[in-house]
């Protein structure tokens, strides 16, 4: 006898109405992290705005496909079943900003995704093993990981405001007569004057006008202020949309001042196929792959506090079946990510949060969710959009979006015990100590060899390890299945 009584909430089939409204509620509140990463990532790449505007196309694609596969699930050991919204983890930007930095272009974006993929595979056979791993990262590692990874970040959102260090937008310039001058002394040295010598160049000492530049700074103090007043003062879901509300309204003031041009937009297409491999085939190179495995164990824990959260939100415990299948698809996930061209991707902690505030637990919800993102993905006029953001209009967003994932670390820390273990005191004080060392002195592994620079150049990796040595030192090796579910509740964004 079926009744519908007896059909749990997770399971519930709603209205098509109510599933595509309630469908595009999860996309708002996670579209703003979601488009983020690839901009960071590609620009770092300095890939053309081209192809920017594929890799956000390519990961709202694969952010609806993988949000599908966890949500819907195929069989018994794929997918966690639970309404999961799958979106790009900001714990991997640090890392592939790193990679994308020593190998700019094409070249470093097939190392990215090579290491991508390789991570990937490793995180989908060491799913079952995950149960036996979390012991090394309770809250006080995984908080410290979260907190450095916002404060690697910020760096990332204060450029955008101001201009980046090197490059057009660097605070200094070249002088156009120091340069004509050594134009001038190397055309005097071919024929026959002296030599100028080997590696010789001119320091930039004049201002550049474009470098945090006043109309600049004002309108991404505007993007900034108008996502504090609509958090401060919104309801619902205009509050949760907060970041993505404030960009729009920046993007609509620097059309009107003539900043912002759409060009690009007219000339995209209303369709087009994402298309796998589009900048060639990976380079697996075991030293990146082993730096985003590391990622994934991280974001492996973080899903797995989520899981065990989202069981107790919804009333459908997670088993250790169920954990070992949600697990895996981050892992099948960021596999898919590397194929198409995008990144590692995990549960939306934002997205688990929503659940809880509408008490809509079905997670076909989620799946409608997973349909639109799709469907945006194969709307190329979407990638252009959000490629024609322009940076200091994105700054003002960043400084919100990186600076709560290091309030999120600082919040999940909330729940360690500093008073009768005074010993995780000094688990997060030097973790952070060596997570900063690369953003303070980043020429410091220049006489440390070659091979290991992609692991000791980025602070996240740094401090990942260091935390899960002090706290094994310190605290031994244990885990509390409570302590991950607190620490999920308090992780409320990425």
């Amino acid at each position: 006898m079926s009744d519908a009584s007896s059909i749990h909430p997770v399971d519930e089939k709603l209205p098509a109405g109510r599933l595509a409204t309630l469908g595009i509620q999860h996309v708002l509140v996670m579209y703003g992290g979601a488009v983020a990463v690839p901009l960071i990532v590609g620009r770092a790449l300095q890939l053309s705005p081209q192809d920017v505007a594929f890799l956000i196309s390519a990961d709202l694609f694969v952010c609806g496909l993988v949000t599908i596969i966890q949500s819907l699930g195929f069989g018994r050991h794929v997918g966690i079943r639970l309404p999961v919204m799958m979106g790009v983890t900001f714990a991997s930007v640090g890392p592939m900003v790193s990679m994308a930095t020593m190998t700019p272009g094409t070249e470093g974006a097939r190392m990215i995704f090579g290491a991508i993929i390789g991570a990937g595979f490793i995180a989908l056979l060491i799913a079952p093993l995950m149960g036996r791993l979390l012991r090394f990262f309770p809250p006080v590692v995984t908080g410290t990981i979260i907190l450095v990874i916002g404060v690697s970040l910020m760096r990332v959102g204060i450029n955008w405001t101001f201009g980046n260090p090197f490059g057009p937008t660097a605070p200094k310039l070249i002088d156009p007569a120091h340069a004509e001058w050594l134009a001038q002394m190397k055309t005097l040295a071919e024929s026959g004057g002296p030599a100028v010598p080997s590696g010789f160049a001119i320091a930039p000492t004049v201002s550049n006008p474009i470098y945090a530049e006043p109309s600049h700074i004002a309108l991404s103090a505007l993007v900034l202020v108008s996502i504090l007043a609509i958090a401060r003062f919104g309801r619902g879901l205009i509050s949760n949309i907060a970041v993505l509300s404030g960009v729009v309204i920046g993007c609509v003031a620097a059309s009107i001042l003539g900043m912002m041009h759409f060009d690009r937009v007219a000339d995209a297409g209303w369709f087009a196929v994402v298309t796998p491999l589009r900048f060639g085939m990976p380079i697996f190179d075991p030293v990146l792959i082993a730096t985003m495995t590391l990622v994934m164990i991280v974001v492996m824990i973080e899903s797995t506090g989520m899981f065990l959260a989202l069981g107790e939100i919804t009333g459908r415990p997670v088993s250790q079946q169920n954990l070992t299948a949600g697990l895996r698809v981050d892992g099948i996930g960021t596999m898919i990510g590397g194929l198409f061209n995008t990144f590692p991707y995990t549960s939306f902690s934002q997205n688990v949060g929503l659940v809880g505030v509408t008490g809509v637990k079905s997670r076909y919800v989620c799946v409608a969710g997973g349909i639109i993102m799709i469907v945006l993905g194969l709307i190329p006029k979407m990638g252009a959009l959000v490629e024609a953001v322009p940076t200091f209009i994105l700054g003002g967003a960043g400084l919100v979006m990186f600076g709560m994932v290091a309030a999120t670390g600082v919040r999940i820390l909330t729940t360690v015990d500093f008073k009768s273990s005074r010993n995780n005191l000094f688990v997060v004080a030097v973790s952070i100590g060596f997570g900063l060392i690369p953003l303070l002195a980043p020429n410091y592994l220049m006489w440390m060899p070659h091979a290991i620079h992609p692991i000791i150049e980025s602070g996240i990796v740094l401090a990942s390890i260091v935390a899960v040595l002090l706290n094994a030192f310190f605290n031994g090796v244990r885990f509390e299945q409570s302590d991950a579910v607190e620490a999920a509740r308090m992780a409320d964004s990425h």
